[in-house]
C-alpha cells in the first residue's frame, strides 16, 4: 500500500522492467514472488489475493466468530483461482484472514435457485429473484450441454446470483444482530450472583442435574440464561421431559442470591469542596473588571496614577522603617549635620589617614526626596561653582 496519492505500489516493488523483483527471485533460487495490494475493503482486498484470476463477485459472511467469503468466478477462471492443489486458494485465505469459499458462476447460481426454492421468506423479499428462476434455469441447462452462452446471458446470471447473495447475507446479519439483543436482554434479568453459584446448590434431582452439567450448563445462571433464551432447546436435551422442566422451574423459583454488598461512598475533604467554588468565581470577576478600567482611564490619567501609587508605596514603606528602626522624621530633622557626616566619613578619613592624605571635611544638606519619599544627603557646593550636578 501507498501512503502518498499517485503512487502505484506493486509497480515500485516490480520496478522497471521487473528488475527489482527479479532480482529477489534469483536470490530465492526461482522462488515465484506474487504481489498483492493491500485495501482496507476485505471485498477488495480477497479480489485481489485471488489474483491472477478475475472474479466476479466475493460476499462476505461474519457469523458468530466464523468468517466467510464466497468467491464467485467465471468458469474458465475456476481452475487459476483455486491453483494447483487448491494452493492459491490456501495462501488467500492465509493473507487475508477468511475462509474462502471459490465457485464457478454456473455452481453459484444453482445454490441460489436452491436457496429460493427452499426458503420461503428469502422468496417473499426478492420477488424478481423469483421470477428470473426459469431464465436462470434455461442458461443452465445450455451450460450443461455445452452450448455456447452470450455475455448477456452471464451478465444475467451474475446479477441474480448478486441478489440472493446479498439478501441471504443481510438475513443473517439481522437475525444475529437480534439474537444478540435478546442475549442481552436476558442477561440484564439474571442476578450477577447466579453466574458464580454451581449448579449443586440448586438441589435438583440426580438424573436431570447430571443432564444438564453433561450439556454444558453447570452454574444456576448459565441455566436461567437457556430457560429465558429458549425453554424448548433445554427441554430438548435427551433425558429432560416435562417432568424435569417442571422441577427446575420450581426450584429456580424458591433459590435465593446473596445481595451484594454497598460500594462504600469516598468521602471528600470539606475545606477543598468549599474553597474550589470561590476561586471559580472571583478570577472571572477580575478578569472582566480589568478590560473596563483599562478602557475608561486616559493615557496621561493612567501615568498621574502610577506615581501617585508609587510615592503612597514609598510613603508606606517609609513608615513601615521609621517604626522598625524607632526614629521619625521629625527626630531626623532635629539632628545635627555632623552626625551624617561622621557616620559618612569616617571610614573614608580613616582610609585618607593610612594613605598619608589629609582628609577634607565633605558638608553634607539633609534634603527630603517627595518621589522616593526618603530623607537623602546632597553635597553641597562652593559659591560660585556653576557645576549643579546632584550627587547622590
Amino acid at each position: 500500500m501507498a501512503t502518498q496519492a499517485g503512487v502505484d505500489p506493486v509497480g515500485a516493488c516490480v520496478g522497471i522492467k521487473g528488475v527489482r523483483i527479479q532480482a529477489i527471485v534469483k536470490e530465492l533460487h526461482d522462488e515465484k514472488i506474487d504481489i498483492i495490494q493491500w485495501d482496507q475493503d476485505p471485498v477488495v482486498y480477497i479480489s485481489k489475493a485471488i489474483s491472477p484470476a478475475r472474479v466476479s463477485g466475493v460476499y462476505l459472511s461474519e457469523v458468530e466468530g466464523n468468517r466467510t467469503a464466497t468467491v464467485v468466478v467465471n468458469e474458465d477462471q475456476l481452475s487459476l483461482a483455486i491453483g494447483r492443489d487448491g494452493q492459491n486458494a490456501r495462501l488467500a485465505a492465509k493473507l487475508t484472514g477468511w475462509r474462502i469459499d471459490i465457485k464457478s458462476l454456473a455452481e453459484a447460481a444453482g445454490d441460489a435457485i436452491r436457496k429460493l426454492q427452499g426458503d420461503p421468506e428469502l422468496a417473499a423479499l426478492l420477488p424478481a429473484s423469483v421470477e428470473a428462476i426459469p431464465a436462470a434455469e434455461e442458461v443452465l441447462a445450455k451450460k450443461a450441454e455445452n452450448r455456447p452462452i452470450t455475455p448477456e446471458e452471464f451478465t444475467m446470471l451474475s446479477q441474480f446470483v448478486d441478489r440472493v447473495e446479498r439478501r441471504t447475507i443481510q438475513i443473517k446479519e439481522d437475525a444475529a444482530r437480534a439474537e444478540e439483543e435478546k442475549v442481552t436482554t436476558a442477561r440484564a434479568e439474571v442476578p450477577t450472583a447466579a453466574f458464580g453459584m454451581p449448579l449443586e446448590q440448586l438441589e435438583l434431582k440426580e438424573h436431570v442435574f447430571n443432564i444438564l452439567v453433561e450439556a454444558g450448563i453447570d452454574t444456576v445462571g448459565a441455566l436461567m440464561m437457556s430457560m429465558k433464551m429458549d425453554a424448548n432447546k433445554v427441554l430438548g436435551l435427551p433425558g429432560i421431559g416435562p417432568k424435569a422442566i417442571t422441577n427446575i422451574e420450581e426450584r429456580l423459583a424458591v433459590i435465593e442470591f446473596p445481595e451484594p454488598a454497598p460500594a462504600e461512598p469516598v468521602a471528600e475533604p470539606v475545606a477543598e469542596a468549599e474553597a474550589q467554588p470561590q476561586l471559580e468565581v472571583e478570577a472571572p470577576v477580575a478578569a472582566e473588571t480589568a478590560p473596563v478600567q483599562a478602557e475608561e482611564t486616559p493615557v496621561d490619567e493612567k501615568q498621574a496614577q502610577a506615581k501617585k501609587d508609587q510615592k503612597g508605596k514609598i510613603a508606606e514603606e517609609t513608615e513601615d522603617d521609621e517604626h522598625k528602626d524607632g526614629v521619625s522624621l521629625d527626630e531626623l530633622f532635629s539632628m545635627k549635620p555632623e552626625i551624617f557626616q561622621s557616620a559618612g566619613t569616617e571610614d573614608e578619613e580613616s582610609a585618607d589617614k593610612k594613605k598619608g592624605k589629609k582628609g577634607k571635611k565633605k558638608s553634607v544638606e539633609l534634603v527630603l526626596d517627595e518621589e522616593r519619599g526618603e530623607v537623602v544627603g546632597r553635597k553641597k557646593h562652593k559659591r560660585g561653582d556653576d557645576n549643579l550636578g546632584e550627587d547622590w
